[in-house]
């Protein structure tokens, strides 16, 4: 069996209101990923417990991308939602399987 061959990338992870979850994956896909995975998570923060349709519970979107996909979606996000929403958005480097998959021609 062949070693897998990995590829370098950024793993974007927002954590948010539930309200914002038919925006946030749009404007994912607008922003360059070409794919997400959303899960629902809970916590409490600067804001408070999070609130949305359940009270308590919030939402995590993650999407793998390319180095300056991440930038453009964490622009995008800090302009959009910061001010207004309970959102928190971070990157981190990982290395994936098939990474093609993750990156647009």
């Amino acid at each position: 069996m062949e070693p897998a061959v990995l590829t370098r990338l950024r793993l974007v992870t927002i954590v948010g209101e539930t309200v914002l979850r038919e925006r946030l994956t749009r404007q994912l896909l607008e922003w360059g990923a070409t794919g997400y995975t959303v899960t629902p998570s809970s916590g409490k923060g600067s804001r408070g417990i999070r609130t949305g349709d359940v009270p308590g519970e919030g939402l995590r979107i993650e999407a793998v991308v390319d180095s300056s996909t991440a930038e453009r979606i964490l622009s995008g996000i800090a302009g959009l939602y910061f001010e207004h929403f309970s959102v928190i958005a971070w990157v981190s480097e990982v290395q994936v399987v098939r990474g093609d998959k993750y990156v647009r021609p």
